[in-house]
Order: structure tokens, then C-alpha cells, then sequence
């Protein structure tokens, strides 16, 4: 509302009821709206108070009634109300679109303040659903929100994160632990072997490559998650793996607010690893001499001497030990500050915000950086045009993410010494020849990896209205990313080990564009049947080039990798350039009959520059049912069911699935002979195959939407079957044709699954308020069939009827003992060593005796949040589970646990004749690695894990006001402080869901604050 609307209503009500000017000037310019009906008889008793959110924000517009009269008022753009009445009696009803209504009894009070609950559940919410919005009730396809609230309930470094644990049927998996770790995620599992099985990201309408990890997740309004094919279709061959739309904030009309929020806090290390200390590890050593004859246990001492080195000597008799990970590891530093500032009129809106986040990890050389400025404007030209902009602007730093240095603190030898009596670090603290200090490894400029990346993203529209409900949309969105990253290995480390330094640069641009052209019809006819059109034809193209160059010898060490001209020799130098482009046409048909049932009907053809001549086109059809049965007159006398409503679809999506030009085959560098020279020449590198075409995956859905008693409980339930055909898969070739495979469309996988969700509102009191949030789902993939038909390849490991990864290895049964050393000799071993399953009790291990031990994908998922407030404090806590996969353990396998007796080791229960255990085999010096060492590293995934802890408290509206400020919050937030899984209590693991982590995982513990002017 402008300024002049509400001058104009103030003067009109003043002369309605005779009220003074003044007094109705003064609540127009408090932001507080005249009342909707005011008694003529002289009140006796003004009633105030404001209306803010759960979280503390302030809610104009609200609805404040007496009940059961008209008298009434609704909140300004701070949340606030002033009502006068004859009495300080009855009961105030509030209401507010997208929040459950509230009741409070005047009861003499004067002021009264309010915290809504929203009601994102409601099936009048609208949701975007790609090109375009829809109210819930009328969605036909399977699509999943997640709202800026609970976004802001994690102090997350990438939005996708937000999305575990919250959206059904989404596994979402971090790439590891470091600062700036990238996100992987898996909308209703894995369809293809080659292909990428990544969503498409789309951003204000955009599709992007990439994912998102450059946008501030504070900027970002909501996620949508596209999961059915009626709800991806409209994608193509984009949507194959589903698709996450993400919102960011745009302005709104009022007056300009000015927000700040902030956290700051530290992480800290779940855990150290159990490793051996100086003494487990000198008795450790003994035993691998003992194993194999070399350890004379009548004269230990004369044994030691000769076993150990000076110093290992010299910290036995001491009791001296050294614990390289406590030296390494440390008190990680993560803070985020946002500064932003919207409003706008009619007219125009903005939205603009500075963001800035920084995470120092809890290994020295580990951190990210990133500033991100984003500016959102909406300019209404007249009646019929509409102008637009999103900008986002992001400049960030990643430090050591390709750096390891945790593993070398694993497995150094706890005897040596680290530093000297001044304090200086000891390069070498033991003779061994491959071992380094690793706090060498952790010292400024030893280890340099670092990238520089900058992108800027756009989305810009202009919107024209032909006619009554007929628009035309233009959509441009250019988006460019340059990077650079540079590496530098200096003398003083484990790769280098006092030779010449070397360094390294990678350089990356992208410019990726889509022009997109959309004729949008919107009407409804006899106020029954309402129709909306969708037309589109778009063009997206990317071009991509880089280069690299690696040298050895850096004269000095200062110089890094800043002066590569000065180095002794070029090692390599490369660069590579890609290009394709998609053209696309779309048409979507939504049509809805007295809003009880509805139709959806889309078909997107897309061309691609990846496929040859002939095979570049593929079309992808879909349509969608729905039935909204609590809208029929016969439903109308059933008070407590609110909504039901029955979905149905079947659509087909398609996938690229592969690189540019690999239709074109390919040349390899290769080297020959000319006489008694030697040359430089090219072979073919790989077989040309013009019949390529699309992946192609066939989708049904059933799905039903439910809520009750007002929903207070309501919630979703959903049946999917996805069937991928035409596999872009390499079929395996015999090496006398001169190639190993080509790639083909051969074999087909699926998809099955379930997913629910469920929410509702416990309490919903005048001063406590208790909500939860509850999903779950499982999601079974298997393999039909491979380019041999219905016939396993052993070789890859993919097998009919299982997933497309599993575990295939021999099954540890124990350790042979004493006792059994006649049978165990028949397998050629003896006790002390692994003991696996004789599959086909053939008395022999081979090939034929491998299982498959189990599967990564999880037989289900799960998350629940929990919401309660009192008065002006708010907690909330979010639990997230996975049950039945199977992880492989890196602690558990390679130089940790290869019980040689040279490197550190986990601490295990290691057999020996006086301890006769069937947990881990014997130390023998003679083996560099345990027989079927393999088997060791296989542990039940499952876990549930306490994801986050939010405390808060609302300033008193009393104080802030006296302050000039619209509302304070203050929180505190532990994030991941707890888990519960047999893999960290029985096997000494850290963190199932990073088994394979060469950083530890951690937790973390941050004080925010979120003022609003």
C-alpha cells in the first residue's frame, strides 16, 4: 500500500466517524491500519499488541477480529494492531494466509501479543511447479517444498544440504568434510550407469550447471523439490533426475526493512581415531617380528635394540608418546553475516542483500571463504509490462580441498619425536624412508591448494499482458564462472621429501546462457472451468575451455605457483574446450473442473548437439489426474477430514548422458618409431557410434494428499515405479579388436519406491505451540538387464535384480586358530590369518567363493523435526536416520589397519597365540597387507543422528521499541552433536555417513543473532 492509499483512507474513515485527522495521520504513519469498524460510542479500553512469526519476524496484514462482531483490525508493516473497544472483554481471533488461525481472550489485558504458526502444509499454499505457480490443492505431479524457515534452521555452507532429511525420497550426501565439500544429490536413486544422475538446479527460472553451492542459503525463499515425471517433464531431458527449483527473496510492498543476521561459533572434531600409542605400538611392532621368527622373547631387551631406532628406544623407556592428530587438528572458526534491505511499492520492489561466510575447518590448511551480493528488482510499466532482474555476484576461496594431510597424522609412528628442544619441527622424526613429520605438512606455504572461483548469475524477464489472462514472457539468463586453482608442493613434505618444489595451475571458464520464450493463457470459464496454457521454446548453450601447466624446480619457494616461467622444467601443459547446446519446444495443459478434478497434459521435444544426425531429437510426453474428493458435496458433512486428494501419472523424461563429441569417437596421442627416430603420432582412442540416442526412463506415480481436523494433521503418501531404458552403457569388447568397450544403448534399470510425510500441529495454545514434521521413505533400485540380456557382469559388479552399486568380496568368517591349523592348511593359511566363506565348499578360495555383502543405498530414510514455542522463546530440534546400507570404512583399510609393523595402526584386537580373537588377524612383518585384508572394511551404514539443536529467544517488543528496532532474536544452535550407530560404538568409527573421510567430521556450536529494523 502507498503512502498516498493510506493518507486517502485515513481521511475517508476520519470522515466516516468524526475522529480528529490527526490521530488517524499518526496510526497511518505507525504503519498500524485504521480499523476496519469503529463503534460511534466513545471507546473506553485501546487494545495493542503485535503479530510476528515463530521466528520472530514481524507479520503485516494480519487479520485481528472480536469474535463474533465485525469489529476489527489488521497489523501494519511492523506487526502491530491497536483496536478500541467499549470493554477489555471477549476473544481476539487472528488470521493470516499461510498460518493457522489463533484465538486469545481479551481478559482485561490491554496488550496482546501474538506468535503465529505457519501452515505450510495447507493445500491453499502456492507452490512453484517450474514455469509458472500453483496453488497445492490443484498440483497433479509429486513436489516436495522446503521453506526459508527451515532452510535458516542450518547453519548449512550449501543449500542442497538443507534438503536431507526433510524432502521424501531425496538422499542428499556430502563429498566429504572439508570447508566447501560440494553436495551430492539423489532424487528417487540412481536410474544410469554412464549418465549423470544429478538433478537439474534451477534458480528464479534459470537452469544452471554447477549446483549452487555459490548461493547464500539465507537468500534463498524456498526449494522445490520436481520428483514424478508429470512434475519434470516440462524439463525434458533436463528433468531426467528430477529437479530442485530454487526461489530466491524478492521485494515486497512497504516501506523499506532493514535486516541483519549473523552466527558465529566454532566446530569441533566428533572424534579422534583410536590409534595405537607409543606403547600399543612398540608391542604391536614386537608381534609382527614375532610372527615371522624375528623377535627373541628370551632376551627382550637385546630383541629391542635391535628392533627399535634411538629415539623409539629412548620414548619407550621414557613412556614417552607422541599423538599427531591432537597436534594437527584444532578449534575450526565458522561465522556467516548478512546484511539485507527490502521493500518497494506497487510499482516497484527489491530486494537486495550482502552476504559474507567464512569457515575455517579444523585442520590448519582447510577453509573456504565467500562474499555474495545479490540484488532482485520488479518494475510494473503500466498495466500490461512487467520488468525484472535477479543478479547474483559470488567470489570465493577454497583452501586444501584436495589436501590429505589427516592421513599421514593416522599412521606416523607414535615413538618419534615432532619437534626439537627449541621448539623447531624434526622433518624426519624416525629413520623410515617414507615416513615425514605431518605437522610439516600443515606449515604456512609447505601445501598450497587453493581456488580462486567467480561467478555472476542472472535471471532478467520482461513480462507483456496481450490480453485478459494471455502473457508473453521473455526469460534471459546468462551465467559465467571463471576459476583458478593453484597448487604447490614445497621441500619440506611427504610428496617431496626435501627435492625440487613443484606447482601447478588450472584455469576454467564457462559462459553458459538460456533464452527462453513463454506464451502463458490463464481463464476460467462459468466459474467451473479453469484452463491454463503454457507454451515454450527455449535454447540453452554452454562453452566451457581451460588449461593447465605443471612445473618442477620453483627457484624459491616464495614464489608458489605465481611464477611458473622461473621453474627448472615444464612438466606438462594442456588445455581442452566443449560446447553443446539444447533447443527446445514445450506445451503444458492444465485444466480443472470445479476445483475437483484436474488434468495435466505436457510434451517437451528437446534437440541436442551431443547426439549425431539423425538421433539429436527426443520427445517426452506426461500427463497427470487428480481428484480433490473433499470438495465433493457428498464429502461436506464430514467435519473431520479437511482435505483428500487422489493423484495419479505417467510421464517420460530422457538423459543426454554423454560428453560432447563422443559420438565423433576420438584420438589418442601415441608414440612410434620413423627409421631410428622416435615420434609423436595419433590412434584412434575410442570407436565412433553415430546410433547413440537418449536414455530414456518411463515413470508412474500414485500419490494422495491428506489432512484433518482443520489440518492440524495432514501429510502425503506416494507409490512410484521408474523404468530407464536404452542405458548409454559400455558394452566390453575382446582387446584383440584394439579397443576394451564402446558405448552403446544396451540394458535398462528400476526404480521402485514409497514415501511419506506427515505433519501436524500438537499444541496450539495462547502461549505454547508444539508442531512436528515427520518423513520417511524407501527407495529399491535393481539392474533388468545389461548388454548381455538378463546375464551378470562379475567383472564390473552389476548384477540382475541388485542395485547399480554393490559390494561384492569375500565373507570374513573369523580368524583361523590354533586349533584349526590342519584345515586351515587345505586353503594354504595358518592361524592367525583372515578366515573367509567357503561359498561352494570346494575346499579352495576362489573367485567363484565372492558374495554380494550388501549395497550403499539405504533400504530407508527418514527425518523429523520438532517445533515448539513458549511465549517468546522457540526450540526446535531435527533427527535424520538412514537404516540398512552398507559402507566400506577407509580406517579399515590400506596402511591402517595393514598390521605390517611399520606404520601406526588402528588400535584393534589383533590375534595372537595368547589372545586368541576372531576380530582382526596377527602383525606379521612378512605381509604387507593381510590376506583378504578387504574384508575388514564392511560395517552396517545404519545410523540416527541428532542433525540440529536450535534455541531461541524474542526480545520483548517493550524493549525493542525503546530501541528504534522492529525485533531481536537471539539463538544458539549445536549442529550434529550427536550419533547413534554400531559402526561408532563397536568398530571405533567417526561418522557412517563419511566412512570414507580424510577429515574428521565434526560438530558445531554457534550463537546467531537476527534484528529486524
Amino acid at each position: 500500500m502507498t503512502i498516498f492509499t493510506k493518507f486517502s483512507c485515513a481521511v475517508l474513515l476520519v470522515c466516516l466517524t468524526g475522529l480528529s485527522v490527526k490521530a488517524q495521520l499518526v496510526a497511518s504513519a505507525e504503519g498500524v491500519r485504521p480499523p476496519l469498524n469503529v463503534n460511534p460510542k466513545v471507546a473506553d479500553v485501546v487494545i495493542q499488541g503485535r503479530v510476528t512469526s515463530g521466528k520472530g519476524e514481524p507479520l503485516p496484514g494480519v487479520t485481528v477480529v472480536v469474535k463474533g462482531t465485525s469489529t476489527g483490525a489488521t497489523t501494519g508493516v511492523e506487526g502491530t494492531y491497536s483496536l478500541r473497544l467499549s470493554e477489555a472483554s471477549g476473544t481476539l481471533v487472528f488470521s493470516f494466509i499461510g498460518f493457522i488461525a489463533k484465538e486469545v481472550p481479551i481478559n482485561g489485558k490491554t496488550t496482546i501479543n501474538v506468535i503465529l504458526q505457519e501452515d505450510t502444509k495447507t493445500l491453499e499454499e502456492v507452490v512453484v511447479v517450474g514455469y509458472g505457480t500453483q496453488k497445492k490443492s490443484d498440483v497433479t505431479g509429486a513436489v516436495s517444498s522446503v521453506k526459508a524457515e527451515e532452510i535458516k534452521e542450518l547453519p548449512v555452507t550449501n543449500a542442497a544440504q538443507a534438503l536431507q532429511g526433510r524432502v521424501a525420497g531425496v538422499n542428499v550426501v556430502m563429498s566429504g568434510t572439508k570447508p566447501g565439500a560440494g553436495v551430492e544429490v539423489r532424487v528417487r536413486g540412481n536410474r544410469s550407469f554412464s549418465a549423470n544422475n544429478d538433478p537439474l538446479y534451477v534458480v528464479d527460472g534459470i537452469p544452471i550447471t554447477g549446483g549452487i553451492n555459490d548461493i547464500a542459503p539465507q537468500d534463498i525463499a524456498s526449494l522445490e523439490v520436481l520428483k514424478d515425471a508429470s512434475a519434470t517433464a516440462i524439463y525434458g531431458s533436463r528433468g531426467a533426475n528430477g529437479v530442485v527449483l530454487v526461489t530466491t527473496r524478492r521485494g515486497t510492498v512497504g516501506k523499506p526493512q532493514i535486516t541483519y543476521d549473523t552466527f558465529v561459533g566454532f566446530s569441533k572434531a566428533l572424534g579422534k581415531v583410536d590409534m595405537m600409542n607409543g606403547a600399543e605400538f612398540a608391542e604391536y611392532k614386537r608381534e609382527s617380528r614375532r610372527a615371522s621368527d624375528n623377535y627373541d622373547d628370551n632376551d627382550p631387551q637385546a630383541a629391542d635394540v635391535e628392533l627399535f631406532e634411538p629415539v623409539e628406544l629412548e620414548s619407550i623407556r621414557l613412556g614417552r608418546s607422541t599423538d599427531y592428530q591432537e597436534l594437527m587438528l584444532r578449534r575450526g572458526l565458522i561465522q556467516n553475516h548478512q546484511l539485507g534491505v527490502n521493500g518497494g511499492t506497487e510499482d516497484t520492489r527489491y530486494s537486495i542483500s550482502l552476504n559474507y561466510f567464512e569457515d575455517n575447518g579444523i585442520i590448519k590448511i582447510q577453509d573456504m571463504s565467500r562474499f555474495t551480493l545479490r540484488v532482485n528488482l520488479d518494475q510494473q510499466i503500466g498495466k500490461r509490462i512487467k520488468l525484472g532482474v535477479s543478479t547474483l555476484a559470488s567470489k570465493s576461496v577454497l583452501n586444501g580441498l584436495d589436501l590429505n594431510p589427516y592421513d599421514d597424522a593416522l599412521l606416523e609412528n607414535p615413538l618419534g619425536v615432532p619437534y626439537d628442544e627449541a621448539g623447531n619441527i624434526i622433518f624426519l622424526p624416525t629413520n623410515d624412508g617414507l615416513r615425514s613429520n605431518p605437522i610439516s605438512e600443515i606449515q604456512e606455504g609447505a601445501n598450497i591448494n587453493k581456488e580462486d572461483r567467480f561467478r555472476l548469475f542472472s535471471s532478467l524477464y520482461g513480462e507483456l499482458t496481450l490480453a485478459e489472462g494471455l502473457t508473453y514472457r521473455l526469460n534471459f539468463g546468462p551465467d559465467i564462472i571463471q576459476s583458478r586453482k593453484g597448487n604447490f608442493r614445497g621441500r619440506l613434505t611427504n610428496e617431496r621429501r626435501n627435492n625440487d618444489p613443484t606447482a601447478s595451475t588450472d584455469e576454467n571458464q564457462v559462459f553458459n546462457y538460456t533464452l527462453e520464450n513463454i506464451l502463458n493463457y490463464n481463464k476460467t470459464f462459468a466459474e467451473k472451468h479453469s484452463l491454463n496454457f503454457t507454451g515454450l521454446y527455449s535454447v540453452q548453450q554452454r562453452k566451457q575451455e581451460g588449461s593447465n601447466v605443471n612445473v618442477l624446480g620453483v627457484p624459491a619457494e616464495g614464489m608458489e605457483y605465481y611464477n611458473l616461467g622461473a621453474a627448472a622444467k615444464v612438466t606438462g601443459v594442456g588445455s581442452f574446450y566443449e560446447k553443446w547446446n539444447i533447443l527446445s519446444y514445450m506445451a503444458r495443459v492444465n485444466y480443472g473442473y470445479d476445483s475437483r478434478y484436474l488434468l495435466t497434459l505436457t510434451g517437451r521435444a528437446d534437440g541436442s548437439s551431443r547426439f549425431a544426425k539423425g538421433q539429436k531429437w527426443g520427445f517426452f510426453p506426461s500427463v497427470a489426474l487428480g481428484w480433490n474428493v473433499s470438495n465433493e458435496a457428498f464429502m461436506q458433512g464430514i467435519s473431520w477430514l479437511t482435505t483428500l486428494r487422489l493423484r495419479a501419472s505417467y510421464g517420460e523424461t530422457g538423459n543426454t548422458g554423454i560428453n560432447p563429441y563422443q559420438t565423433q569417437g576420438s584420438l589418442s596421442r601415441t608414440t612410434y618409431s620413423f627409421g631410428n627416430t622416435g615420434l609423436f603420432g595419433f590412434r584412434p582412442g575410442a570407436i565412433r557410434n553415430d546410433a547413440l540416442q537418449w536414455e530414456s526412463t518411463s515413470s508412474y506415480n500414485i500419490g494422495t494428499d491428506f489432512g484433518f481436523w482443520n489440518n492440524r494433521v495432514s501429510g502425503s503418501l506416494e507409490f512410484y515405479r521408474q523404468s530407464t531404458r536404452d542405458l548409454l552403457l559400455q558394452r566390453q569388447l575382446p582387446l584383440t579388436s584394439g579397443f576394451s568397450n564402446v558405448l552403446e544403448n544396451i540394458g535398462s534399470t528400476q526404480n521402485t519406491g514409497v514415501e511419506m510425510t506427515l505433519s501436524a500441529v500438537l499444541i496450539a495454545g495462547n502461549d505454547f505451540n508444539w508442531s512436528v514434521d515427520l518423513n520417511a521413505f524407501a527407495n529399491r533400485e535393481k539392474i533388468i538387464e545389461l548388454y548381455g540380456g538378463k546375464v551378470d557382469d562379475i567383472g564390473s559388479q552389476w548384477f540382475i535384480g541388485q542395485p547399480i552399486n554393490v559390494y561384492y568380496d569375500y565373507e570374513k568368517i573369523g580368524i583361523w586358530q590354533t586349533e584349526e591349523a590342519e584345515l586351515a592348511k587345505v586353503y594354504g593359511q595358518k592361524p592367525g590369518e583372515i578366515r573367509v566363506r567357503d561359498v561352494n565348499n570346494d575346499n579352495k578360495i576362489t573367485a567363484d567363493d565372492r558374495i554380494i555383502l550388501g549395497t550403499p543405498r539405504p533400504t530407508w530414510q527418514g527425518g523429523m523435526t520438532h517445533r515448539f514455542s513458549y511465549k517468546n522463546f522457540d526450540l526446535s530440534f531435527f533427527v535424520f536416520g538412514q537404516f540398512g546400507n552398507t559402507i566400506i570404512s577407509n580406517l579399515h583399510e590400506g596402511q591402517t589397519v595393514n598390521l605390517f609393523g611399520r606404520y601406526n595402526s588402528l588400535d584393534v584386537d589383533y590375534w595372537t597365540p595368547a589372545n586368541p580373537t576372531n576380530a582382526y588377524p596377527r602383525p606379521n612383518q612378512n605381509q604387507e597387507s593381510p590376506i583378504y585384508v578387504s574384508t575388514l572394511r564392511y560395517f552396517d551404514g545404519s545410523f540416527i543422528k541428532i542433525r540440529n539443536i536450535n534455541f531461541g529467544y524474542n526480545l520483548p517488543q517493550s524493549l525493542t521499541e525503546k530501541i528504534g528496532i522492529g525485533s531481536i532474536r537471539v539463538y544458539a544452535t549445536a549442529q550434529q552433536p550427536l550419533i547413534f550407530s554400531s559402526y561408532v560404538r563397536d568398530h571405533k568409527g567417526i561418522d557412517p555417513e563419511f566412512p570414507r573421510q580424510d577429515t574428521p567430521s565434526y560438530s558445531q556450536y554457534l550463537l546467531g543473532l537476527n534484528v529486524r529494523f
